[in-house]
């Protein structure tokens, strides 16, 4: 598989979901957006070792990606997850799994060839 200018230039746009997604509290803050009901922060950090505070900030983190979106609802704002934006990573993933596929293919094709 060749990689084209386009997919690298799609790889890098990703970068930044990458970075967000990088982190141990926002994926668990996704994984309890994950069941598709808006959430709170104080539903979102119940349990969890990290302040509300600290809560809130990774959530901004999400929302600038695009990964969740807030919703004002009453004195409260729910969050909840944007699906798109996990489809582009996928994408991303899939891409270098073909292409991390296709390497150890040539690689193994080589070394029985020599």
């Amino acid at each position: 598989m060749k990689v084209f200018k386009r997919d690298v230039g799609q790889l890098c746009r990703r970068a930044p979901l990458f970075a967000a997604l990088g982190d141990e509290t926002r994926l668990t803050l996704l994984m309890k957006l994950g069941d598709g009901q808006p959430k709170s922060i104080s539903q979102l950090s119940k349990g969890e070792s990290v302040s509300r505070q600290a809560i809130t900030k990774h959530l901004q983190v999400l929302n600038e990606v695009g990964l969740v979106r807030g919703v004002r609802q009453g004195r409260e704002k729910l969050f909840q997850v944007e699906k798109k934006p996990l489809e582009d990573v996928r994408t991303a993933l899939d891409l270098i799994s073909r292409q991390w596929d296709d390497a150890l293919d040539r690689l193994k094709s080589h070394l029985e060839n020599s």
